[in-house]
This record gives C-alpha cells, sequence and structure tokens, in this order.
C-alpha cells in the first residue's frame, strides 16, 4: 500500500513541466495536510523533479539525469544505442564489464565469453542462447528479434537480451564512445567537488552589526564573508575594506556589497577560476538556483584543484588532447631569431581540414590557445586561461602543409599576459592572432 508521501510524489511526476506547485494546493487537491505536503515537495525538490526560483515560485520541472555513470550497465547501454529490451529487464542495474562481438565461430567464441560480459550478435540465436548460458547480456543488432525460448531464458537468468536498428561495427563505436566521454568527464573537476559547505564555514546575516564582523573576523581569522537573510538567501558580501572606519553599532546590510558574484555546485572549477581571476575575488559563495547559501570557495581551493587536475593520468582523449599531440617544439628557427621563445609546429592531417581540404579555422584557434598557455607556463612561469583571440587568416593552408607557430609576449601584468602569434607555411606568414590572457596565480 502507498503511502501519502508517495502518492504526492506520484503526483507530481504526472505534472507538466512548468508547472506551478504549492503546499496549498498539494494539500488542498490530495486532502492530505500541509506538513505532508511540505515535506513530499521538499524530496521530489530533492529529487530534481520540482525546483524553488526566487519571484518565481516552485515548478515542476525535467528530472536531470545523473550525466556521468561510475560504471557502466546494461540499463545505460540501452540509452546509447536507442535499442528495446526484449528480456532479462531485472538484470538491466548490472554492470558491465566487456562486450565482444559475435563474428565467429561458437567453438571460437566461447573462450572470450565471461560473466558479465555483453554479446553483440545479428540472428543468430544458437549464439544468443550460448551467450546468456556462459552470463554474458545479449544485443541483437540489424533490428532482428529473438524467439520465445531465447526471452524465457533471459527472463529466467536475469541477464537482459536488447535489439538494436544499428548494425555491430556502429553499435561498438557508441559504446566505446560512451566509455571515453565517461572517463572525460570524470577527469573535470566540478566546483561540487571542492567547496566548503555553509556549516563548515562562516557568513553573517543582515541584521547582525560590524561588531559582530569584527568578532567573527578575530575569531576565524578570515576576512571575507557571504551575508544572508533571515531564509538563509545570499544577498551580499562584505569584507575587511567595507567596515573601515565604520561605527560597531552599524547594521552589515548597511556597508556591504549587494548582488555578489557567485557560483553554483555544477559549474567546473576552472569556469569558477576564471571568474574569481577576471572580478579579482578571493572567495566566491556558492548557491542553490533560489540562492539559498551552500558554501563558499576560495581562490586558493580552486588554485589547488586546478593544479591537482593537471597531475592526474589522462583516462579519456579530448578532441583537444588529440590535436595537441600533433603539437612539437623546437628551441630554433633558420628563419628568425626567436631569443628564450621557441616556435612551434604540426602538419596538417586530413582529419584538421574544413570540407574544402584547407586547415580548419577552429583548429587553428585550439592550436594557438594551446601555444600561448605553453608559452607562459614555460617561459613565465604562469598558467594562463585566455580570454580573449583575434586570429585574421592571410592565406589558406592546404593539407599536407608544415605550421610554423611563433609566439611572442609584448605585454605582461599582474594578471594578464598579450602575446602576437605569427603562423608561417614554408616562411609565408599565413595567419596572425593576438591573444589576451588572464593569469592564474597567487597572490
Amino acid at each position: 500500500m502507498t503511502t501519502k508521501h508517495d502518492q504526492i510524489i506520484t503526483y507530481i511526476e504526472t505534472l507538466p513541466v512548468g508547472e506551478k506547485i504549492s503546499v496549498r494546493s498539494i494539500a488542498k487537491n490530495l486532502s492530505v495536510s500541509e506538513g505532508t505536503a511540505y515535506r513530499a515537495i521538499k524530496e521530489a525538490q530533492n529529487n530534481g523533479l520540482v525546483s524553488t526560483i526566487q519571484r518565481v515560485g516552485t515548478i515542476r520541472i525535467e528530472r536531470k539525469m545523473k550525466e556521468t555513470f561510475e560504471t557502466l550497465t546494461y540499463g545505460e547501454v540501452v540509452k546509447i544505442i536507442e535499442g528495446d529490451i526484449l528480456g532479462g529487464e531485472e538484470g538491466l542495474d548490472k554492470d558491465l564489464s566487456k562486450f565482444i562481438i559475435g563474428a565467429m565461430t561458437e567453438d571460437a567464441m566461447i573462450r572470450y565469453i565471461t560473466p558479465g560480459s555483453l554479446m553483440i550478435v545479428g540472428n543468430r540465436e544458437n549464439v544468443q542462447k550460448l551467450a546468456l548460458e556462459q552470463g554474458a547480456a545479449v544485443l541483437i543488432t540489424g533490428g532482428f528479434n529473438t524467439n520465445e525460448e531465447i526471452t524465457l531464458l533471459a527472463n529466467k537468468l536475469k541477464m537482459p537480451v536488447l535489439s538494436t536498428t544499428y548494425d555491430s561495427f556502429t553499435v561498438a563505436t557508441l559504446i566505446n564512445r560512451a566509455i571515453t566521454d565517461q572517463l572525460i568527464k570524470k577527469e573535470i573537476m566540478l566546483v561540487d567537488d571542492i567547496y566548503t559547505k555553509a556549516d563548515q564555514t562562516h557568513y553573517l546575516t543582515a541584521d547582525q552589526l560590524v561588531i559582530d564582523y569584527r568578532k567573527l573576523n578575530e575569531n576565524s581569522q578570515h576576512t571575507r564573508f557571504p551575508v544572508v537573510n533571515k531564509k538563509g538567501r545570499l544577498i551580499g558580501m562584505v569584507t575587511a575594506k567595507d567596515i573601515i572606519g565604520k561605527q560597531d553599532h552599524v547594521n552589515i546590510e548597511r556597508v556591504m556589497t549587494k548582488n555578489p558574484t557567485f557560483a553554483k555546485t555544477h559549474m567546473s572549477v576552472a569556469s569558477v577560476g576564471h571568474l574569481m581571476i577576471w572580478d579579482g575575488l578571493e572567495v566566491m559563495p556558492i548557491v542553490e538556483d533560489d540562492l539559498t547559501l551552500m558554501g563558499i570557495v576560495s581562490r586558493q581551493d580552486v588554485m589547488k584543484a586546478m593544479q591537482s587536475s593537471q597531475r592526474q593520468p589522462q583516462m579519456g582523449d579530448t578532441l583537444s588532447d588529440q590535436i595537441n599531440e600533433n603539437i612539437e617544439i623546437s628551441t630554433s628557427s633558420s628563419e628568425m631569431d626567436m631569443s628564450e621563445i621557441p616556435y612551434y609546429k604540426f602538419k596538417v592531417t586530413p582529419q584538421m581540414t574544413d570540407n574544402v581540404g584547407t586547415l580548419s579555422f577552429g583548429l587553428l584557434s585550439e592550436v594557438i590557445s594551446t601555444v600561448t598557455k605553453n608559452t607562459l607556463v614555460v617561459f613565465q612561469k604562469k598558467n594562463a586561461m585566455v580570454e580573449q583571440m583575434n586570429l585574421y587568416y592571410l592565406k589558406l593552408v592546404q593539407l599536407g602543409s608544415e605550421i610554423e607557430i611563433r609566439p611572442r609576449v609584448f605585454e605582461m601584468g599582474r594578471r594578464t599576459a598579450k602575446l602576437d602569434i605569427e603562423v608561417y607555411t614554408d616562411t609565408v606568414l599565413v595567419a596572425k592572432a593576438t591573444v589576451v590572457c588572464q593569469l592564474m596565480q597567487k597572490n
């Protein structure tokens, strides 16, 4: 028997995305107490069914599926291949260890079939049965079905039998891509991984006084604190600069900086670092969608996280990684005295070209970005993020050309750097770029 709480959750799931709900309306429509309705709505919010938006209210939202998965399950495979489940549905949550393509004789393939694997095969029912008996799931390609015996066996063994209209090669490619994407996503560090939660840090409320700031500053040795209202929502930030010369009895709300820059847990550490460096921030509050304070992240936390991520072993290559692997560094040039800064070179391969066979503009931008950051790291001992790039093609670069990229730092500040980049082919200038970077370094 379902409880009233479960009934409310089920009811919310049936509402269209964008529907506004309230404790009172839920209580009235389902004849439950407002307390029961409130608790159910809070759980629905935790489950990603609803969201509270400031000045709008609580609305039904589309549930956000988990973007990454720690292990690949048969259920995830169904989504990846846009497939159908023919049997063994109870085994969809089981982990997939490897997949085998059934393109050999049964005697030859049996040694490759292990429990937890996935047999990718066409309409070879003997192979489908063999795979199930060996503890493997089955994925039937080409849109074929299976017979009732296989379906009953799958249900009995609780091992899925899936079907897809894709061919075996496409299926294997899709699964490989999903595994690679997951490895890359796991490498991208999010704010959620590093921020300090509100109950482990310090903040002030709008009705507190300057004297309260001074006491908190003395006890914590920190100088920057978020300011929240009675509902715990972020309304400002207060720093030592804000309270200089202010009397102890002055209200915090009168001296704080209103509408501060904030971040959310799903943002990448790199993007938050970009904001903090650009705005000169040492601490940034982390909030929920309705601006409820969740915690803070410091500039030092961000820098440590980014340095740590750079030392992690590479698990999956992005397109950027694949491009940059082709860039070579040279310490001398027969055509030009580059002083201490070297030039870089790479060869234009078919994968680097656009639809007319010339070097892709976007790819050249990525290469220049990499050269810029490498130059600042190696020769200026400073990490950087590209803020702006003006790139001009002077001549089209053909397939097979060998490119030389020559960087020159012409302006270096405490927080920014500007570089002039020239691109040559056979000593002919083919492109120029001016790049502006934000420097990432501890103050």
